[in-house]
């Protein structure tokens, strides 16, 4: 698969041609045109047979490498550089309606004299030169058999509207187009630009420490294991560990957080972050393609390809619209004349093109791609990244959503709490063999169990250490065989204890199949937990808690929390098989499940939407999970769900207003009330509102 941009694309239907063309193609194995970042993604062969075909299709568009832009995204707004790049479309209408004004002035007179001739001059020269490109690119597309688009419309319209003798109107329809054409590629441009700014969180350069000397580079010229100085004020260039330093770092180009972070020797930070005080000493782990920063833009950019329902639905209304619409304006020219005395063909003539000026569809095809886009590129700010439109449509028909609770809902913050002895044995001996049995386990309920320990382990004294999946471990310790772990252990071996249920998360030991006691580890629910599950509640979104932990322990939590649904003493698999018959059960509702994006990969796969929380930097978390949340914030879940919904309301309000405008001025047409020059005004019009109205989502 690979990525390309796509130049001189400025018309959304033309994107979708390209795409419809290139999928026909049978050595094409995949390929997906965005048109909001005018991208190309594609897996074939043959890059050479890919440009061919583009070039019979839409002839200017050009197919070339991506480059890595750095250029400060301030710079891309300015109206100079907009006004420079349409110069010559500029000076055309500048022109175009000198020649109209003057026509329009001096109509009368030039039309009672003999210099009639005058007349059509002065129109058909406004004419050409405002419309020679529209003419020019509906004629190329007539050769190739693609008739209904929006430049033969608009060339049938003012061409019919010359030959009834209507040539100010034809001039003033043509010109109003490109005036209009003009305005849309300059707010399509805008909104493209405002994405990218957004995500504009790429560093620009790295300080890069060469033999005691600093020389600033491209950060792709960095590499793994090569030293960097970020100043305060710098944006972190790549990812990497501090050597040297301390400071307070602002993550919110990566998480959306505003409160800086504090961070210090030895702590790994990430490119993208911004340094807010000290000088930071920082040895690079990761070229500058695999860093964090890479796989978010990369993410988010490439989440257009995966396209939602209501894309796919509009591109295919418009291929089917157009013609449809052309055949009626052509019934409409010719019925009522040849059936209904005293009406004339000139009249009926006239109202046809006045609808076919007003039918089309570019409001619909450039706004609705542009809003999926834009909500993509405002949840990305907010630290969400959705893989695709697809999945933010998905969203908006959560109807359950499924935690799971360490790392989740609680702060995985495990500390030991209480040691209970039994059969003789001490707690210090208890303590001391759970943490030789845990030496090696890099789980949360290990690492509390040795920082209560503290003392220094003897590797030499532990042998034959072996996991029990969704039980405990077994290990020998100094000879004695030890075993940790859950109840289920217990049962399993069949040691006599005394109590089964013990209120929190537990972990049982036994030396040489002798109950020894037990040790109560403690965590505590995250700050935003119980009022994201609340916010959730109000959203008539059902919550569902799902855990390995013992069953006294789920309980506590999940009555903390509000959540009546919960099920405990899980192993990952009877985890996969609770989600199948969640969204068995969902019937038209969507489920999706929340975990840390490493230990529940299984079940965030399985889920209808898969999110992953607090996964900044995760390999694991970004490759599996539909939704990455940057954070470990619950209501980022609530964040996503509202984000979505305002994308999708935002989308169908384009759907309703631009097929509401339309249809009315269409009616207007058809009865002689509106006039083309009010035709062009709300076509392009509603074309403009639809594109600012999408570009809402992404503030």
């Amino acid at each position: 698969m690979k990525k390309y941009q796509l130049k001189n694309i400025d018309c959304a239907s033309c994107a979708a041609k390209i795409e419809e063309g290139l999928s026909k193609m049978p050595e094409v194995k995949f390929v997906s045109v965005n048109f909001a970042n005018s991208t190309l993604q594609i897996d074939a062969p043959d890059l050479e047979e890919v440009k061919q075909k583009i070039k019979e299709i839409e002839p200017e568009v050009e197919v070339v490498e991506p480059t890595d832009d750095l250029t400060p995204p301030a710079k891309r707004f300015a109206i100079k550089d907009e006004l420079a790049e349409n110069k010559n479309e500029l000076i055309k209408i500048f022109f175009a309606l000198l020649l109209l004004s003057v026509g329009l002035i001096f109509e009368e007179e030039i039309h009672n004299t003999p210099y009639h001739f005058a007349e059509y001059l002065v129109f058909i020269s406004a004419y050409l030169i405002s419309g020679w490109g529209v003419l020019k690119g509906a004629a190329r597309s007539i050769a190739k058999g693609k008739v209904f688009n929006e430049l033969f419309l608009m060339s049938i319209a003012t061409l019919g509207a010359i030959a009834i003798d209507e040539m100010a109107e034809a001039v003033a329809v043509m010109l109003f187009f490109v005036v209009g054409e003009l305005f849309q590629n300059i707010a399509v441009n805008r909104s493209r630009k405002s994405v990218k700014a957004l995500l504009e969180i790429r560093p620009d350069y790295a300080n890069i420490k060469i033999n005691g000397d600093v020389k600033r580079v491209s950060p792709t010229e960095v590499h793994p294991g090569q030293i960097i100085l970020v100043k305060p004020g710098e944006k972190i260039p790549l990812d990497g560990n501090i050597i040297e330093g301390n400071s307070f770092v602002d993550t919110s180009a990566l998480t959306g957080e505003s409160v800086p972070r504090s961070v210090k020797e030895s702590e790994t930070v990430l490119a993208g972050m911004i340094n807010k005080s000290g000088l930071l000493t920082i040895k690079v782990t990761k070229e500058f393609g695999e860093s964090s920063i890479t796989k978010i833009l990369e993410l988010v950019e490439n989440a257009s390809s995966k396209k939602a329902e209501t894309e796919k639905f509009i591109t295919t209304f418009a291929r089917y619209y157009t013609p449809v619409v052309v055949f009626g304006a052509l019934l409409l020219a010719v019925i009522p004349p040849l059936f209904f005395a005293g009406q004339t063909f000139t009249d009926w003539i006239y109202r046809a093109l006045v609808v076919l000026v007003i039918s089309c569809p570019c409001a619909l095809v450039i706004s609705i791609p542009l809003g999926y886009f834009g909500g993509i590129g405002g949840a990305s700010r907010r630290g969400i990244l959705v893989k695709g439109s697809n999945f933010l449509d998905a969203l908006t028909k959560i109807k359950t959503v499924v935690f799971d609770k360490t790392g989740t809902l609680t702060k995985g913050e495990f500390k030991v709490a209480e040691i209970v002895s039994a059969n003789g044995f001490k707690e210090e001996a208890i303590l001391k063999y759970a943490a030789y049995a845990e030496a090696n386990s890099s789980h949360p309920i290990a690492k509390s169990i040795l920082e209560a320990y503290q003392n220094e382990i003897q590797q030499n004294e532990i042998s034959d250490v072996k996991e029990i999946s969704g039980h405990g471990i077994q290990a020998k310790v100094n000879g004695d065989e030890i075993l940790i772990g859950n109840d289920k252990l217990l049962h399993l071996e069949n040691i006599e204890h005394d109590k089964c249920d013990v209120e929190g998360t537990v972990v049982h030991v036994t030396v040489n199949k002798k109950y020894a006691g037990y040790i109560v580890i403690s965590d505590s629910l995250k700050d935003e937990a119980a009022e994201a599950i609340t916010a959730l509640n109000k959203l008539k979104v059902d919550t569902v808690m799902l855990t390995g932990d013992n069953k006294s322990a789920a309980e506590v939590f999940a009555i903390k929390l509000g959540i009546k649904e919960y099920y405990s003493e899980l192993l990952p698999e009877n985890k996969v098989e609770h989600i199948e018959k969640l969204i068995d059960s969902a019937k038209d509702g969507k489920v999706a499940f929340v975990g840390d994006g490493i230990n529940d990969a299984p079940v965030i796969a399985r889920a209808d939407v898969g999110i992953a929380m607090g996964a900044l930097g995760s390999d694991a978390a970004v490759e599996t999970a539909d939704v990455v949340l940057m954070t470990d914030s619950p209501m980022q879940v609530v964040k996503s769900i509202e984000v979505a919904k305002r994308t999708r309301t935002i989308v169908w309000q384009n759907i309703g207003f631009a097929m509401g405008v339309k249809l009315f001025f269409i009616l207007l047409g058809a009865f002689g009330i509106a006039t083309m020059w009010e035709a062009v005004f709300g076509d392009m019009g509603v074309a403009i509102i639809a594109i600012l109205n999408a570009m809402r989502v992404m503030k």
